[in-house]
């Protein structure tokens, strides 16, 4: 069965559809399609968070922390937190796995804002080791290591020049909100699978353990805003003003910035686990009203394209023979429920981060996913 509204059928996780074919992914949409208004309305929200950042970082640098990665979504919001009036610090983590066009695309954008860099780099023997580690574990979240280093190097930055809040580039308009149960990432489940299936301990690699970020979080009252949920925010123009404007190059696809997220999203996840981003992609824009419902199946038809000299770089980077990586490959499938994480934490804390989202503590996507019960959705 597949979707009367978007592309979602009932190979996607813990789908359901009601009396008219519609599935719950769409009805998650509409609800924050509802409490994340755009237009006019958004726009005066997002221009009241604004003038209140600027009242919280009186007397600092900076007033608020912006992620930078060398895609789209990230450069905007730098570009626009400049335009909004704030003193943006940029945030960036190096898993050392950047492509040139992302190290490019940020010291155009750095350059042309004149703004100051926060860099967390990891060891790159370490890093590698921790993402052959995830291959091993035979799990889908291989880049789980990239996206917890970068939430926490966003903390770190603003911990140490006292700033309260946190720009993320996440839009459920375009890129939607990935069904529960493709992917999952906190702190003790990297620890767990790199200390079962890797050589070297955590020394460089910043994880984002609970302790931490419930002091950076409620102790330090840091907030994570997310504008784009507020905008009428069209990728393809931001692609041409960055271009414009920047000096901004298009690097080929969504997350394609960086080779271990292309090698994941293109290569890994659908040949092991049947995984295709681009029906979260295209589902949301269908619902945003961005692409028709026909043109996205006959795109999601057309495959996945991938550089094979990608592919021979993380076999001699992680230094696994063809043998070895077949072998990985061919693994029987694991999830994160296979490994002990913070999971069960979350949806026992489930009143306490309904609180924290409600204050903007943690975002509203990880309250619907982290928190609840399987049997729940």
């Amino acid at each position: 069965m597949i979707c009367k509204k978007c592309i979602y059928d009932d190979h996607i996780p813990y789908i359901s559809f009601d009396s008219k074919g519609i599935c719950n992914y769409c009805h998650q949409h509409d609800q924050l399609e509802t409490e994340y208004p755009t237009g006019d309305k958004g726009r005066e929200i997002l221009e009241r968070i604004v003038e209140q950042i600027k009242r919280d970082g009186r007397d600092k640098p900076y007033d608020v922390v912006v992620g930078i990665s060398g895609g789209c979504d990230s450069s905007y919001m730098l570009y626009l937190s400049k335009n909004l009036g704030l003193r943006p610090l940029a945030a960036h983590f190096d898993n050392t796995w950047n492509s040139q066009i992302a190290v490019e695309n940020m010291h155009n954008i750095l350059k042309k804002t004149n703004v100051d860099l926060f860099t967390h780099a990891v060891d790159n023997i370490e890093f590698c080791d921790i993402f052959k580690s995830f291959l091993k574990a035979s799990v889908p979240d291989i880049d789980t290591p990239s996206d917890i280093g970068l939430a926490t190097t966003h903390y770190l930055a603003a911990a140490k020049y006292g700033i309260k809040y946190i720009f993320e580039g996440h839009s459920f308009r375009t890129e939607g909100i990935s069904p529960h149960g493709w992917f999952y990432m906190d702190a003790k489940y990297i620890e767990t699978i790199q200390k079962q299936f890797g050589s070297h301990p955590l020394k460089t690699f910043p994880n984002l353990w609970i302790t931490k970020w419930l002091k950076w979080a409620i102790v330090d009252g840091i907030k994570k805003i997310r504008p784009l949920y507020y905008l009428d925010y069209d990728k393809e123009q931001t692609k041409a003003l960055l271009s414009r404007e920047m000096e901004w190059q298009w690097y080929g696809g969504h997350h394609m910035e960086n080779r271990t997220a292309y090698f994941t999203n293109n290569y890994y996840l659908p040949r092991k686990f049947n995984i295709d981003l681009r029906y979260s992609e295209y589902s949301a824009l269908i619902r945003s009203g961005k692409l028709s419902r026909d043109e996205a199946l006959t795109r999601i038809k057309e495959p996945k394209t991938f550089d094979i000299d990608i592919l021979e770089e993380i076999k001699k980077r992680l230094c696994l023979s063809q043998e070895e990586f077949d072998g990985i490959m061919s693994l029987p499938p694991k999830t994160y429920r296979n490994y002990k994480t913070y999971k069960q934490t979350f949806e026992n804390m489930r009143w306490f981060f309904w609180i924290m989202y409600r204050l903007d503590l943690v975002p509203k996507s990880f309250y619907m996913k982290y928190t609840r019960k399987y049997d729940d959705i």
